[in-house]
């Protein structure tokens, strides 16, 4: 199973455009966090078919009309500010903030944690676990545009940028 993860879109939607192309054929999308706008969950409802899980990052404003937003999607499921799942049987937690996911980690109860804030790219382990901050959507903070694709049966994540 292949799980596209990204972060800190803060409004972008060209970029989110061609990652959701080139995200396609992936069999799950998680998103941690600053969407921004509601327009961005319908485009992100719009734009992959398969299930989506997001959550909530600190420039998350308008979270009512986000959440009615995402309520016309049926694949989109909004976690709040911390989401644990299950997908290709790997236990996986998602937090926007990076101080989180590192305690998350240590944890030693997850495969993977995902997390962004910061608009760094990481692929890091601690442990048996592996740490995915995948960048920025945006790509203003850092001028690099990048998400993460992480594979459930060789549990490695790569990192892909967009021109």
């Amino acid at each position: 199973m292949q799980i596209v993860i990204i972060s800190d879109i803060h409004d972008s939607r060209d970029h989110l455009g061609v990652i959701l192309d080139q995200a396609s054929a992936a069999d799950v999308l998680i998103c941690c966090g600053d969407l921004c706008s509601p327009f961005i969950v319908v485009q992100l409802g719009e734009g992959f078919a398969k299930p989506i899980h997001v959550v909530f990052g600190n420039n998350d404003g308008d979270l009512f009309r986000i959440t009615q937003q995402a309520s016309r999607f049926s694949h989109m499921t909004l976690h709040g500010e911390f989401a644990e799942l299950t997908c290709g049987g790997k236990r996986i937690a998602v937090s926007h903030f990076p101080e989180i996911a590192r305690a998350l980690a240590a944890s030693d109860r997850y495969d993977l944690v995902c997390y962004g804030h910061d608009h760094q790219h990481v692929i890091d382990t601690d442990g048996g676990t592996v740490i995915v901050n995948p960048g920025e959507v945006y790509g203003g903070l850092t001028g690099i545009t990048s998400y993460a694709v992480y594979d459930t049966v060789t549990g490695v994540a790569k990192r892909r940028d967009v021109d």
